[in-house]
């Protein structure tokens, strides 16, 4: 509460006296307000007495005007006591505020609160150290009454700031504390956008800010040696000096995306187009793994999306679902260490995901799904690759490219796993030169289904042999000038390489629907 205070020096003291009190919270309009002669009794139980202070203002406004007076007295209850000069006549009250302290009359006396006399109302204090002869005098030190005029926050995005201690043994919480005489902020470079994400790992904490990552000592700091060398130290601080990680990269806006395993973290960054992994060797652009195009397209209409990260303990991967505006576009990856690349598109879009006790869950709507598991919580059984009640199929999408240069007619198609596994497509691709335009390259796709491709001899599903499955592959093709006419019961696709996608139902009660490898048997053939 602001004051003005009077100062008078005498011999060795300081006498002060409150003179008017500026900032007192206005209150609000009574439940009932009544006049009797000279006296009005406001009684105002929607917000108390407690916020009224004898000497106040008050402002009435009724139906005949406006008055303004003070508070003389205050009761116990919810009553107070306002003596008006001159004595208005008070009907039909329209509002009734409360201002600051401006009437000192009738406070009562801190110094002998029986007496009337106004001039013994002093706070008498030591000006000079022990009260000797010419000691140091007692300056006013610290000028609590002082008023910020800028009373709006104070917004610093690229800044951190840290409170008193909490010690739970001793019952000590000065976690509200937050002084100005304290050296307790830190401040990272704002050219690199705001802070999003704070991670503490050992004594270090790691600093991600929108086009940049930074750690920072925890509890001690680092003094450097004539040759450039960095020497821990412990001190008082509680946040040391601020080291950038090398590179321009930061977490953007997607702070969700953070994920950590180990001494490995993973985030991405929209702006750059990149997914990242900060480990000992620092930062690392694990997109550029074979999905350079993929991120850049995906995270250029990510927008204002989500790019939601987790960690898959129970598969050693990290997830990253990426969510833009449009359903369509929705996208979750994996990534694994092991082979240093990206393993599967997932069909599932989940709100958050984590791991616990080596077992990967994912929310979905308010719900918790465990994954990994073809018993739910009921113990019915659940087909794979359901997710959040969706069946969805498994697909293999693989390329057949074996000698790139020489062109080919494929003649089967086997593959080794699982019973449930069907071939729902087989696109090759080849290319015609013409001699007059050698630069000029026809290239189409030809989509072929078992199905379609094989005659009434042949029966329209994968033959087992071995434990191993196959089919033979029947060109449908028309024959193009000064090649050799294939015959319907002729097996061969022809092409440079071939594109096949594997489809599992999902529909077995036990075990897993697996796929090892695949393969085709081809011989060389000319255009």
């Amino acid at each position: 509460m602001a004051a003005t205070i009077e100062l008078k020096y005498y011999n060795s003291f300081w006498l002060k006296k409150i003179k008017s009190i500026a900032d007192v919270v206005p209150g609000s309009t009574p439940a009932f307000v009544s006049q009797n002669g000279n006296i009005i009794n406001i009684t105002a139980p929607g917000f108390g007495v407690v916020s009224m202070n004898v000497g106040q203002e008050v402002t009435i406004e009724y139906s005949g005007g406006t008055y303004i007076g003070y508070i003389t007295k205050r009761n116990s209850n919810t009553q107070i006591v306002v003596n008006p000069t001159p004595d208005p006549v008070i009907t039909s009250v329209i509002s009734f505020v409360l201002g600051p302290i401006k009437d000192f009359t009738n406070i009562p006396k801190e110094y002998n609160a029986s007496t009337a006399n106004v001039n013994k109302d002093w706070y008498i204090e030591e000006a000079r150290v022990r009260g000797g002869y010419n000691n140091t005098t007692v300056d006013f030190g610290v000028k609590a009454y002082a008023v910020d005029q800028v009373k709006k926050a104070e917004i610093r995005e690229s800044s951190l700031i840290y409170s008193g201690v909490y010690n739970s043994r001793t019952g000590t919480n000065n976690t509200n504390q937050f002084s100005v005489a304290q050296d307790i902020t830190r401040s990272t470079d704002p050219r690199y956008g705001s802070i999003q994400k704070l991670y503490a790992e050992d004594s270090n904490l790691v600093i991600f800010q929108e086009r940049k990552v930074s750690r920072a000592l925890i509890d001690k700091d680092a003094i450097y040696s004539q040759e450039g060398m960095p020497l821990t130290t412990a001190s008082n601080l509680v946040i040391g000096n601020i080291q950038p990680y090398a590179g321009e990269f930061g977490i953007a806006k997607n702070p969700e995306s953070f994920a950590v395993y180990g001494y490995r973290k993973y985030f991405t960054d929209a702006s750059r187009g990149a997914v990242l992994r900060l480990s000992m060797d620092g930062i690392t652009e694990i997109s550029n793994y074979g999905m350079y195009d993929f991120f850049r397209d995906n995270f250029g209409s990510l927008q204002d999306g989500k790019a939601i990260g987790g960690y898959d303990i129970y598969n050693n991967s990290y997830v990253l679902s990426l969510q833009s505006g449009n359903e369509e576009d929705k996208v979750t990856v994996t990534f694994d260490e092991s082979v240093k690349g990206w393993t599967s598109i997932l069909s599932y879009i989940p709100t958050q995901m984590f791991s616990i006790q080596n077992n990967f869950f994912s929310t979905k709507d308010g719900s918790i799904y465990k994954h990994y598991t073809n018993i739910d919580t009921m113990g019915v059984f659940v087909p794979r690759a359901k997710f959040y009640g969706v069946q969805y199929d498994s697909t293999v999408t693989s390329v057949l490219n074996l000698q790139p240069s020489v062109s080919k007619s494929f003649k089967t198609i086997n593959y080794e796993g699982g019973q449930n596994w069907s071939m729902t497509s087989f696109v090759t691709n080849k290319g015609l030169v013409n001699e007059d335009q050698a630069n000029f390259v026809d290239v189409f796709s030809i989509p072929l289904t078992l199905l379609d491709m094989e005659n009434s001899l042949l029966k329209p599903k994968f033959k087992r042999k071995e434990n191993k499955y196959f089919a033979n592959l029947i060109n449908t093709s028309s024959a193009t000038q000064g090649e050799v006419v294939y015959g319907q019961s002729i097996s061969g696709v022809k092409g440079f390489f071939a594109t096949v996608e594997m489809t599992a139902t999902n529909t077995a009660t036990s075990g897993s629907n697996e796929l090892f490898s695949l393969s085709s048997n081809f011989s060389e053939s000319s255009y």
